[in-house]
């Protein structure tokens, strides 16, 4: 394996077909040339939210269009919900903060999902109705927890806050549907499970959401998806300002991978590739962070042994195996991460966790990796498709 070959939850590594459809010149971003690939993006991208929303472009990484989701859709002195339980939770909290926003957290432990009766006891108690949305993180790799949207809107009832959903490293990976959910903003990034550099954000919004667009009080510019919408309404879309016109060549090319596969088939592969890899921990010994019940098909968080630096591990498998594992965010220092998202291959993975536990070995703490990696090959024969 190269370094090159990356095992962490994104960026993630680049299918050959979006390498070479990102080898080519320059156009004119307002032309018809990139007129047709935006288009053609724009349509895959409403497959893969599975909504008839407009979605629009964002020249930004996947923070950007956080932040982009929170200027627009809110006003300074307003309260929002953040269903918080992780690192990138946290940060979305965060985010609308510095912007003036009141934000209530409803938390949970790291690497816990945070209660829905909780969640629902916090909405009721809104007797008045100010909060007016709801942040929830889909998949929150810096614990591996899959946060249940379709279950957190059923609990909201009637209440008419906005339900945003940061799906950066979820969307194109496991389900988010997004108008059957009454998902009224998603987010997501260019680099995770559409296989592409960093550097375009996209963003579903509802009717719901271009409403409360209008009334939202905060300036705009650079991030204003009123002029995000107005450009992709055009003959020829594009974005308001200069676009990332490799990135979007890539993510056109990836879109089309994904409809070749089947939006379906993509879930699946995700399924297989989560269990091969939480088979093969604990087939070594190790414990996942996070119950099979509620985990993430995207990246699997890895206790480490009683004594054992997660830092430590991650630096060696790079600099003795040329193997780039996650390492642990925040409270979360003595995990390592596992992303198994994207275009990454069954192969790797394997490597991957031969890689784990040698350098375990290496660093006083054997486990039994050929069990690992043995019961880790079952797992992934017997989830292969027939």
């Amino acid at each position: 394996m190269s370094e090159t070959t990356l095992l962490i939850p994104g960026p993630t590594p680049l299918p050959p077909e979006v390498l070479r459809a990102m080898n080519r010149q320059m156009t004119n971003h307002r032309g018809p040339v990139f007129g047709r690939i935006m288009r053609e993006t724009l349509d895959g991208l409403k497959e893969v939210f599975q909504t008839r929303n407009d979605v629009v472009p964002v020249v930004a990484s996947g923070t950007g269009g956080l932040e982009a989701a929170v200027i627009n859709f809110l006003s300074p002195g307003d309260r929002a919900l953040s269903v918080n339980n992780g690192g990138f939770g946290e940060r979305f909290a965060e985010i609308a903060e510095r912007f003036g926003v009141r934000v209530d957290r409803v938390t949970a432990e790291w690497g816990q999902p945070v209660p829905l009766e909780t969640i629902e006891t916090r909405v009721r108690a809104d007797a008045r109705r100010e909060y007016r949305a709801v942040f929830v993180t889909q998949s929150e790799t810096s614990t591996g927890v899959h946060n249940d949207v379709r279950a957190i809107r059923g609990v909201l009832g009637d209440h008419p806050a906005l339900l945003v959903v940061d799906g950066i490293s979820s969307v194109g990976a496991i389900p988010l549907e997004t108008d059957a959910w009454g998902v009224d903003v998603a987010v997501t990034a260019s680099q995770k499970a559409l296989m592409s550099p960093p550097g375009m954000a996209f963003l579903s919004v509802s009717e719901r959401g271009w409403a409360a667009a209008e009334r939202a009080t905060g300036p705009r510019f650079y991030f204003d998806l009123r002029r995000a919408r107005a450009e992709v309404h055009k003959p020829e879309p594009s974005t308001p300002f200069t676009t990332a016109i490799t990135v979007a060549y890539a993510v056109h090319a990836a879109l089309q991978l994904i409809r070749a596969e089947g939006l379906p088939h993509v879930f699946e592969r995700h399924r297989r590739m989560a269990r091969l890899v939480r088979t093969g921990v604990r087939g070594m010994g190790l414990r996942p962070l996070v119950e099979d019940a509620y985990a993430v098909d995207t990246v699997t968080t890895v206790r480490m042994p009683e004594g054992v630096d997660g830092k430590a591990v991650v630096r060696h498998a790079r600099e003795r195996y040329d193997v780039m594992l996650g390492g642990g965010i925040g409270r979360l220092e003595q995990i390592v991460r596992i992303g198994h998202l994207g275009y990454t291959r069954p192969e790797w993975l394997l490597a991957g966790l031969e890689v784990l536990g040698r350098t375990l070995a290496d660093l006083g703490h054997p486990v039994p990796t050929d069990e690992g990696l043995r019961v880790a090959k079952q797992a992934l024969e017997a989830a292969a498709p027939r």
